[in-house]
């Protein structure tokens, strides 16, 4: 669990070519896959609250710019515009960019914060894996299924002011690293997002009461130095279920190993 390799440095004609292949191979999975999407957007909003979140928007980091977290602001907001409302109706599948689609200049999608091969950097549309991170802790306290995930092999920026646990989220790259959780449930949920002047917010709801409980919590961090000289950073995130008779079900829902972009032993 705790060995990680040198990160390899990709030429960026190869990241190019390689990024648009995936790209394709991934629009034919939508027509071809046999998935039933999630596309249908409600204006009644449900009764039942299954799990709310919400994270800060305008943080101060090291190196970065704050223009492109304003820019952010204007990112998200055309993204979440395109989910907002939607419902997941039983043996649906969501995924995050099918409902948004490719952020573009066009659409009006500004420069964000990106990562690339773990250098910061900046990008049409960056600074959507907010959205991502969100959407996954809030999918990991409900019964939906979660279908696809990923995570950044680099750990960029210290924690700070950190409110979950490290890996608990979920990273994004047109089209093809994405979020998708699939209903295998006889409910039907619904997604609200919105945007205040400090926070990102969402809310999951059920048609029907959700009388079971779930609790995320991280377990066997570490983070040691590699052979090569780096740093890495590893844990587990384990999620619980509290069935409405007290049986009690745990399972490993997501592993972490990533490359520290920062000494942890130095203050």
């Amino acid at each position: 669990m705790d060995e990680i390799e040198k990160p390899i440095n990709r030429g960026t004609i190869r990241q190019l070519i390689g990024k648009e292949y995936y790209i394709a191979k991934r629009r034919l999975n939508w027509v071809l896959g046999g998935k039933k999407w999630s596309e249908q957007h409600d204006s009644t909003i449900y009764d039942n609250l299954v799990f709310k979140h919400r994270s800060f928007i305008r943080r101060k980091l090291k190196d970065v710019d704050m223009h492109l977290q304003e820019n952010k602001v204007t990112n998200l907001r055309l993204a979440i515009s395109k989910i907002d409302n939607v419902v997941i109706y039983p043996g649906q599948t969501f995924s995050i960019w099918k409902l948004v689609g490719r952020p573009t200049r066009r659409k009006g999608y500004l420069d964000g914060l990106v990562l690339n091969q773990g250098r910061i950097d900046k990008g049409t549309g960056g600074g959507l894996c907010q959205l991502g991170n969100l959407l996954f802790w809030i999918f990991a306290h409900s019964p939906l299924d979660i279908k696809e995930r990923y995570r950044h092999g680099f750990d960029v920026f210290p924690d700070i002011n950190r409110k979950i646990p490290f890996g608990a989220g979920a990273t994004l790259s047109y089209n093809y690293i994405d979020l998708q959780v699939k209903n295998n449930t006889d409910k039907t949920f619904q997604l609200k997002l919105w945007l205040d002047s400090e926070y990102l917010n969402g809310e999951l709801l059920s048609d029907k009461e959700i009388k079971d409980r779930y609790f995320v919590e991280e377990r066997n961090h570490i983070m040691k130095q590699q052979m090569w000289g780096g740093y890495s950073r590893h844990n587990q995130i384990y999620k619980t279920v509290i069935y409405q008779d007290d049986k009690k079900e745990e399972n490993l829902l997501v592993e972490n190993h990533a490359v520290m972009m920062y000494n942890p032993f130095l203050e």
